[in-house]
């Protein structure tokens, strides 16, 4: 019986050291996962400034990247439209020029159909080579019924003669070249001269005598005389006058009637 109570005694030491054990391992866990939570807590403290701020910096290179790509959309679209609306004002301009040139050639063809015999219309292609060369070149020749001593107008009057016939171009020398005369006489008084060019961009009416009545204004047209200008074409209006003391004639001073500097189309009468 002694032996079998000290047996007993031995499993309830043996149970009790089990469970000493089992509580012992329990407590070690629970205190590890305890200090693991704390551990991870004062990282997250530590480091989440910096976490925090490379979140952003990243987020910010992320939209500057973004906003970089946006822009260079931006600003091809705004190239595109740029062209585009080049585009638009080159077909306008094209479109007013087109315009403008059959308006002119309807005045034109309007005088050329008042005017009883043949002529051509021609386009001016170039001019002289020198400042003090007043001479044109048209696109019509003698294969278009051009030669040389064809007086040349516009609708608004004289601009000149033929001096050269191409076979395809023509030189035109116009009345304010020094080498050109026109005989001419007033519109009102019928009073004659001839008109010679200055040079630059008047004309200067010669021969006219000191006792003729002439103001500024008066109008000055072909008179038929030479056999190359028809009778009657306009020339110019008188822009000055100045009558000499001494001397048979007057000095006076001729605004073209057409404007020489901006010739495009002319006509050339054939007869």
């Amino acid at each position: 019986m002694p032996n079998k109570g000290i047996k007993n005694k031995h499993k309830l030491i043996l149970v009790f050291a089990i469970l000493l054990f089992s509580l012992a391992l329990m407590t070690l866990s629970a205190k590890q996962e305890k200090g693991t939570h704390f551990l991870d807590s004062v990282a997250g403290v530590i480091l989440s400034p910096f976490q925090n701020f490379f979140t952003q910096t990243l987020q910010s290179i992320s939209d500057g990247i973004n906003h970089y790509f946006f822009l260079v959309d931006v600003a091809r679209e705004n190239d595109q439209l740029n062209l585009e609306v080049q585009r638009l004002i080159n077909e306008k301009n094209k479109l007013i020029e087109r315009i403008a040139s059959q308006k002119r050639l309807a005045k034109l063809m309007a005088y050329e159909d008042d005017w009883e015999k043949k002529a051509v219309v021609a386009s001016v292609i170039g001019k002289g080579a020198t400042q003090w060369s007043k001479v044109i070149i048209i696109n019509k020749g003698t294969q278009h019924g051009i030669r040389d001593h064809l007086a040349v107008v516009t609708d608004a009057g004289v601009i000149g003669q033929i001096i050269h016939a191409g076979l395809n171009t023509s030189k035109v020398l116009l009345i304010i070249d020094g080498r050109s005369a026109v005989d001419a006489l007033f519109q009102e008084s019928r009073i004659s001269g001839v008109v010679v060019g200055g040079g630059d961009d008047e004309c200067h009416l010669k021969f006219v005598p000191n006792t003729a009545d002439v103001k500024v204004g008066d109008k000055v047209l072909s008179s038929g005389l030479g056999g190359i200008f028809p009778k009657g074409l306009i020339i110019g209006k008188v822009s000055q006058v100045i009558k000499k003391k001494q001397g048979l004639f007057q000095d006076i001073t001729l605004v073209p009637s057409s404007d020489l500097s901006r010739l495009e189309e002319v006509l050339v009468l054939l007869s």
